[in-house]
């Protein structure tokens, strides 16, 4: 059975997503470990509550973000996972950290893709006055949100929406897409070569599988 690492920052609710698909026999494939830079995040309780080994690193204890990332990797790799999963994980990372994990390092990002990377992006939807937004699954490159997408799925943005509206909908569809993407990965029928995703041997258009 493939291995799985999961890294979280905050609540883990797409963490969830994943467990729970895990349980379920969706994901064929056992979450090994969690790991947050944050000893609070409730992620590690998720993974507590899953019988899910959690860890949490200290920033502080490091003496920068470099050797940070190299104790994080060590980390990781004694857990010995075929895939690492991105999940609200809330730290740029280093470029040999990027390159110790690569063609199996995946994250979900809340806009759709190459629009909004970084932070704030229900905000900046609503601000801009969008009709649409959503989320993507990309593999994880040295740029900031810029590997190749795998999947997106879209979202309506309303005129009265709140900030809080956005967040929610737009969770609903990670929560589906996320388990998905990752069943794909683990029963190899995704891969990256040269810096394009492939689905099947196949590959994927710049905005991912089935985009509109």
């Amino acid at each position: 059975m493939k291995r799985i690492v999961v890294l979280v920052s905050g609540e883990g609710s797409n963490l969830q997503a994943l467990i729970d698909a895990c349980q379920q026999g969706r994901i064929n494939a056992e979450i090994t470990a969690v790991f947050s830079n944050k000893s609070a995040a409730y992620g590690l309780e998720r993974a507590r509550l899953a019988d899910i080994a959690a860890h949490a690193l200290d920033v502080k204890a490091y003496e920068d973000r470099a050797a940070f990332d190299v104790a994080l990797a060590d980390a990781i790799d004694e857990y010995q996972p075929d895939l690492v999963v991105l999940a609200g994980y809330m730290r740029i990372l280093t470029a040999d950290f990027v390159q110790r994990f690569a063609g199996r390092m995946i994250n979900i990002h809340p806009s759709l893709l190459p629009k909004y990377p970084g932070l704030h992006t229900h905000r900046q939807a609503i601000e801009n006055q969008d009709t649409e937004h959503g989320t993507s699954v990309h593999f994880v490159t040295e740029q900031l949100d810029g590997g190749p997408v795998i999947l997106q799925a879209k979202v309506p943005v309303f005129s009265d929406d709140s900030e809080d509206d956005l967040v929610a909908r737009v969770q609903t569809q990670e929560h589906n897409i996320y388990p998905l993407v990752v069943s794909w990965f683990v029963e190899g029928r995704l891969s990256l070569k040269n810096d394009r995703a492939l689905l099947d041997n196949n590959p994927l258009p710049v905005q991912g599988y089935a985009a509109d």
